[in-house]
């Protein structure tokens, strides 16, 4: 029977308990490498809860019923995060650390990074298990993966491209990969930087 309070039933605390215990530990190692690198590796970072509409779309999709046992036990993306890095190495980093930290179980690994989308949709995505019980979808990308990412998002959505779909989806993908050539290029700049210092 569906629970009256809306399909997380009386999780929702727990589930903003857990974004806000992901995000401190990602605070935690952003000033550890902030410590070794000189730097804050992270531009932004953010939680969300995915919205009521979201999840019973998702259900509806998935061939779920719309319960709060579909949303947090069939469905792992409750709980989202996204951690945008000026460099792609931060990005492996920051998931190392997050793997080695013992906090985690680690269900799920996705690297679209290394092996990006037919589309050119390019992360690094984590489905973790906290505490033994509620689930997280972590998403680790460049600036520009996410700037390519929002893009792509909201030109998905509008209706009246004619017939110029194909055009629209070919430069995309052009332009995902001219943003991983830079993405690569910017990494080899900031390699030789780090390097001089060392010296």
């Amino acid at each position: 029977m569906e629970n009256t309070s809306g399909i997380y039933g009386n999780q929702k605390p727990e589930l903003e308990r857990v974004i806000n215990q992901i995000l401190l530990h990602i605070t935690q190692i952003r000033r550890d490498m902030e410590s070794k690198l000189g730097m804050d590796p992270v531009e932004h970072c953010l939680g969300r809860i995915k919205s009521e509409e979201s999840m019973r779309e998702k259900c509806r999709r998935k061939g779920l019923p719309e319960t709060t046992e579909s949303a947090l036990e069939k469905i792992f993306d409750a709980v989202g995060v996204r951690i945008v890095c000026a460099f792609v190495d931060d990005v492996f980093t920051i998931r190392n650390y997050i793997a080695d930290s013992g906090r985690y179980e680690i269900i799920e690994e996705k690297d679209y990074i290394s092996r990006a989308k037919p589309n050119g949709y390019r992360s690094y995505h984590m489905i973790l298990r906290v505490d033994g019980k509620y689930h997280a979808e972590i998403q680790l990308r460049t600036i520009s993966m996410d700037t390519w990412a929002a893009l792509e998002h909201h030109l998905k959505y509008k209706k009246k491209v004619g017939g110029r779909q194909e055009l629209i989806i070919g430069e995309l993908k052009r332009c995902a990969d001219e943003l991983a050539s830079t993405d690569l290029s910017m990494q080899t700049i900031r390699d030789m930087i780090l390097e001089g210092d060392s010296r």
